[in-house]
């Protein structure tokens, strides 16, 4: 290019090769601008390293540089997974890829992008004409029988993130060995010329398919008849539901499902009811930061709803909150939702075999409640690419994949879906929620019973920001494996590093899950305690799990407030202990 200076330097190479590459001009000015004001740190941050693909995919700020998300990364990204679908699947041009994108600014261009690499290499690919929530991309690829699918999404990331989701031809998120397999693609892509193909040609070639509104029909039409779904029994018309998309793409959508399954009663908080990729009433997307869910519950209380419920921005979780006896509205924790909603999916299985998952460190209630109703439980790594990858390996005709749920507001019901999809889990909430006040019960009163059955489960995370100084927590806890903890006896160690469960009695034996830096405690009196690096910032993840009992005169709000007690004194037992 004539405006580059020549490189004087081997790091000089590096930026011109990259600005030779890069379509954007936008990103293009941004690195001139870096370089000709010598900002060594923000160019050390950007091109000391690159953005690394692992089994979610990519995920990052936008700007310029190999350490960022950006048009060129997108299209090395692309080229790389196509290079690595033509060495793992048989006939994946013609079977294609599905594409879709989220509202935030740069998701258009970038799955244009995308599509654009993967038409150039030859492949069939199938684009959303419009932003598409995450589940129906999820849908695609079995409904279309697609090599791969991709979302670009940064979910529930702050608004200067984006992100590249991949879905393998099972309808699952990518596991190992293939985020290694196209990794290594990507890598290779860095280094060789780029080949793009413009979508008019791509087109007018046959390679290029856009998804239309039919596409997104199809979705809807495939959850409505879905036996879980389709509930005729169900009377929807009197539940009132305050609803927000939170700025993201999954309002029409969670509408429309609505209104098939008969809730009429719906009030959408307008404010935050189309795409925007700046998020300008919440100060995190994320439903379960504190003050996000404010303004649904608003319009909750000035429609007397009985539930209030929201989207993530791409609309694959589900968070709820549920009015009391007393007008007041109280959120439900990931756990309580997905502990409700197992409890009312196996209802309708009526005590037939089925089966139901959660990760390791969601609440441990689901299994208790599973032997309870004859259902067969399963328990994966963190993660949902683990929770329906392991499902399609245990389910069968006679033991049907039902339901699986992780802490984080992610819930699949059925097999519609191979992935957490948060309109689906709503509809079913809200008919949960409606059965129940057919009845004359909220939903407080339904988990209260569950609880006063099974034993008051009350699960909390603390997290632990890591310095260069802090010592490696997990080898530090592996080299004098305590025997107490708060007052309370180890019973076990689970330690998916080695994948052994170390007894209290001396005997071990082995586990079958795949190895992972996690370790497990199991205490006296049900509690439990797992302590994990975060695989994304740095940070150890701590989740605690405490069970109290619940009698039948007990009120919910004393059984949780005692229950609170007693985690407050294991979180800050527990925490002093580790070494610092």
């Amino acid at each position: 290019m004539s405006d580059i200076k020549p490189a004087s330097t081997a790091q000089d190479d590096v930026y011109t090769h990259w600005l030779s590459r890069d379509p954007d001009p936008k990103t293009r000015e941004e690195l001139r601008s870096l370089i000709e004001s010598n900002n060594t740190e923000q160019l050390n941050s950007r091109f000391l390293s690159r953005l690394e693909f692992g089994t979610a995919g990519l995920r990052g700020t936008v700007g310029a540089g190999p350490n960022r998300m950006n048009r060129l990364v997108i299209q090395e990204t692309s080229a790389g997974l196509g290079q690595y679908l033509l060495t793992a699947q048989e006939n994946a041009k013609e079977r294609g890829v599905i594409i879709g994108y989220d509202g935030r600014p740069d998701s258009r261009q970038f799955a244009h992008d995308a599509a654009s690499t993967l038409t150039a290499q030859g492949f069939r690919v199938y684009l959303t004409h419009d932003v598409a929530a995450t589940p129906i991309v999820g849908f695609g690829v079995l409904h279309l029988n697609t090599a791969a699918g991709i979302v670009v999404t940064a979910s529930h990331n702050p608004p200067e993130y984006n992100g590249f989701k991949v879905y393998w031809s099972n309808g699952a998120q990518i596991i190992p060995p293939h985020d290694a397999g196209i990794a290594k693609q990507i890598d290779i892509a860095a280094v060789n010329p780029l080949k793009t193909l413009s979508l008019e040609e791509a087109e007018k070639h046959g390679l290029l398919i856009w998804l239309k509104e039919d596409f997104y029909t199809k979705y809807r039409k495939a959850l409505g008849e879905s036996p879980l779904i389709s509930n005729a029994e169900i009377d929807g018309s009197q539940m009132g539901i305050a609803y927000t998309a939170m700025h993201g793409v999954g309002a029409r959508m969670a509408k429309e499902l609505l209104r098939d399954a008969g809730f009429t009663k719906v009030y959408s908080v307008k404010a935050q009811q189309e795409p925007d990729g700046s998020f300008p009433t919440v100060n995190f997307p994320n439903p379960e930061e504190p003050g996000a869910m404010d303004l649904v519950i608003a319009e909750a209380t000035k429609n007397h709803c009985e539930i209030a419920i929201a989207n993530d921005p791409d609309a694959d979780r589900m968070a709820a909150a549920a009015r009391k006896r007393d007008g007041s509205y109280q959120m439900l924790t990931g756990d309580q939702v997905g502990i409700l909603l197992a409890d009312y999916l196996m209802g309708l299985k009526a005590g037939n075999p089925c089966l139901v998952g959660a990760t390791i460190v969601s609440s441990s209630m689901l299994e208790k409640l599973a032997a309870a109703n004859g259902a067969e439980y399963y328990e994966t790594l963190t993660g949902f690419k683990w929770l329906t990858n392991v499902a399609m390996g245990k389910e069968s005709v006679d033991l049907p994949f039902l339901f699986a749920y992780e802490e984080a507001l992610g819930y699949t019901i059925g097999t519609t879906v191979r992935d957490k999809d948060g309109l689906s889990a709503l509809v079913i909430f809200a008919q949960m929620a409606a059965q129940l006040a057919a009845r004359g019960l909220t939903v407080w009163d339904r988990l209260s019973d569950l609880y006063r059955c099974h034993g008051f489960y009350y699960t909390a995370q603390q997290n632990i920001a890591l310095t260069p100084e802090t010592p490696n927590i997990g080898e530090s806890l592996r080299r004098n494996l305590p025997k107490e903890i708060a007052g309370r006896s180890v019973l076990s160690v689970d330690d998916l590093k080695e994948g052994v469960r170390h007894f209290a009695d001396g005997s071990n034996e082995d586990i079958a899950l795949p190895p992972s830096d996690v370790l497990t405690f199991r205490l006296a009196k049900g509690a439990r305690i797992v302590v994990r690096p975060s695989g994304t910032e740095p940070k150890i993840k701590c989740y605690y799990e405490v069970v109290v009992d619940m009698n039948t005169s007990d009120g919910f709000a004393e059984t949780e407030a005692f229950a609170r007690s007693e985690m407050d004194s294991l979180i800050q037992e527990h925490q002093a202990s580790l070494p610092k």
